[in-house]
């Protein structure tokens, strides 16, 4: 059976931990079925070695009979290179379920992330979904070894205990009572484990997102002095979480102790009283050869029972996270009514903005938040009494919001890939077809709108004309064609700012909202980006979060926000003569926009 990285994973059973794991074996059951059957063949394989060297004592080496004794042997070697190739198919096939089981939970998982859009950072962080995708999902994986030298485990297991019964019954209801015996004294170490495993993994993800944050905001933190700070708050976590790592490892290492010494110490209790029996003349000296064999047999299947127990502890917290991730769901569509057909005035009744459509509107204020607040409201990224038409927009299908009106987010996600892709046209893929790589929220190229593949070229050559980052392109070794790490780390804050604004004016929106779209750019390469900017969205509706005086002076409309609410209205010149409070915001704009020009180069 082929694993199809592109195949449908199918539904995932979200009712549990133990039912997730079902599902896995479920969608590969031929596979799984396949590593069953060979590991029990091999398992009991490895049992009949003593079988067959009994034989060959009792028939051919003691009575002296040469024929004998080489039929049994050749059986042996049979047995063995038989065996040896059931080893490989088996390890062969169990590979294969484990890099099912991967990359089938990372499409589940990757799938309903994406599913989730931009509700996602709201009901979970970031590292909870790097703790999943990096330590859960390979958890889950190994548990399922269970389904092929755990199986064969039990079958060898049975089958010891029916080759014994041959030789002794007494000898064969210790070995039939002992392993149930074992798994009593290891069963409620099996369950600290999981609690400890679970809380374990929380930690981590905690930890993990930590760590995200600082890395994306170390600067602005040793600017501000708090870098120590968070270093000592980071530093306790860590301890905490090393702390709990040594409470899960006693534990683990508790039952890998007991896991080896306990069957050691069961198989030395079976051979002593073999042992005991074969002086007695109650069984042949071959029989005991045969129960020494049987012994060193059984201590695979027990020595897998154990590691499957410990296996499958683990794989269900795993599990349980995956599922409580795969249960998070987005926030309700109730949308029933059809969006205006026509561009038309969106308007946010909590702060008093309206957007006249085709038309160039700017948000001033003195508090960022309040903007990017607004920006939400009129993209549908939180609840409001926002309308679009005198349409709530709410009442509007989300997926027609998405497909006309974008947003987009100043720290919007790049992805590595070659620059074309990281803009938006997509390589392409081995089947012929790719996903392009937009904002969070990308609208979906209307018909007519855009064409896709090859025919993008031009509109990808006029989104970065319009950006302002042709010296990015000739700036890289190969232009379009270069590979660009994860979030463009190897790129500028204002070349990642200027590919940003490039990918969503790739997408042509027919309502554009944008926050600081040119806050980390110097003042002259501002200037190019606002002229182009409104050249690019001419007839088209585009909204401006800035405080920026060249990017204010392009806009038809200007609202100047004070607590969250519309002050005064005008352009940008109107503005400067009447309003006091707008003069001395965008004025000190201004003050910090040639201080950059003079000092620093352009980005």
């Amino acid at each position: 059976m082929r694993i199809d990285a592109y195949e449908d994973p199918g539904a995932p059973d979200r009712r549990g931990g133990w039912r997730y794991l079902a599902w896995l074996v479920r969608r590969q059951w031929p596979r799984c079925l396949a590593g069953a059957v060979l590991a029990s063949v091999w398992m009991v394989l490895l049992a009949a070695t003593p079988y067959l060297m009994a034989r060959a004592v009792d028939h051919g080496l003691e009575p002296g009979d040469l024929g004998a004794l080489a039929g049994w042997t050749g059986a042996m070697v049979a047995v063995g290179g038989v065996n040896a190739w059931l080893g490989m198919m088996r390890h062969r096939t169990m590979t294969k379920v484990r890099m099912d089981a991967n990359f089938r939970t990372v499409k589940v998982v990757v799938g309903h992330a994406t599913r989730l859009g931009a509700a996602l950072r709201g009901q979970v962080g970031t590292g909870e979904v790097v703790t999943i995708g990096v330590g859960d999902v390979q958890t889950i994986s190994t548990s399922l070894t269970a389904v092929g030298p755990g199986v064969g485990a039990v079958v060898a297991y049975a089958a010891v205990g029916g080759l014994m019964l041959s030789v002794s019954p007494r000898l064969a209801l210790v070995v039939l009572l002992g392993v149930p015996a074992l798994g009593v004294l290891l069963g409620p170490l099996m369950g600290r484990l999981q609690g400890r495993e679970a809380e374990y993994r929380e930690r981590q993800s905690v930890l993990t997102a930590r760590i995200g944050d600082l890395a994306g905001g170390l600067r602005v933190l040793n600017g501000l002095g708090g870098k120590g700070l968070v270093a000592d708050a980071f530093r306790r976590d860590s301890g905490r979480l090393r702390e709990q790592g040594y409470r899960v490892g006693a534990v683990t290492s508790w039952i890998q102790a007991l896991g080896v010494g306990l069957p050691v110490l069961f198989l030395a209790l079976v051979t002593w009283l073999g042992a005991r029996q074969a002086a007695q003349g109650h069984i042949s000296v071959g029989e005991l050869v045969s129960v020494y064999g049987y012994v060193v047999a059984l201590g695979w299947p027990v020595a897998f029972l154990i590691e499957m127990g410990h296996q499958l502890s683990r794989g269900v917290v795993a599990a349980r996270r995956v599922v409580a991730f795969l249960s998070l769901e987005p926030a309700p569509d109730e949308g029933t009514r059809e969006a205006p057909a026509e561009p038309s005035v969106l308007y946010d009744p909590a702060s008093g903005v309206r957007i006249t459509p085709g038309r160039l509107t700017a948000l001033v204020t003195a508090h960022p938040s309040d903007a990017t607040g607004i920006l939400d409201r009129l993209g549908r990224y939180t609840p409001s009494d926002a309308t679009w038409g005198d349409i709530p927009l709410t009442e509007i299908p989300l997926t027609q919001v998405r497909a006309r009106i974008l947003v987009a987010d100043p720290e919007a996600d790049l992805f590595a890939g070659t620059l074309s892709a990281v803009i938006g046209v997509p390589d392409t893929d081995p089947r012929g077809a790719g996903n392009r790589a937009t904002s969070h929220n990308a609208p979906t190229p209307a018909p007519g709108q855009q064409p896709t593949g090859a025919d993008e070229a031009p509109h990808l050559t006029a989104a970065i004309n319009a950006a302002a980052a042709e010296d990015i392109v000739r700036a890289l070794p190969d232009g379009l064609k270069t590979q660009v790490a994860a979030q463009a780390r190897d790129l500028s804050g204002g070349q990642r700012q200027r590919i940003r604004l490039a990918r969503a004016l790739l997408t042509d929106p027919e309502v554009l909202l944008a926050a600081e779209p040119t806050s980390a750019l110097d003042a002259h390469t501002e200037a190019t980006v606002a002229d182009r900017l409104r050249a690019a969205r001419q007839g088209r509706t585009t909204v401006l979060a800035a405080t920026s005086p060249l990017l204010l002076d392009r806009a038809d409309v200007v609202h100047h926000l004070v607590d969250g609410k519309v002050a005064a209205t005008g352009t940008h010149r109107e503005l400067l003569d009447s309003e006091p409070g707008y003069r001395a915001l965008v004025a000190r704009d201004a003050e910090d926009g040639e201080a950059a020009e003079e000092g620093e180069p352009a980005r």
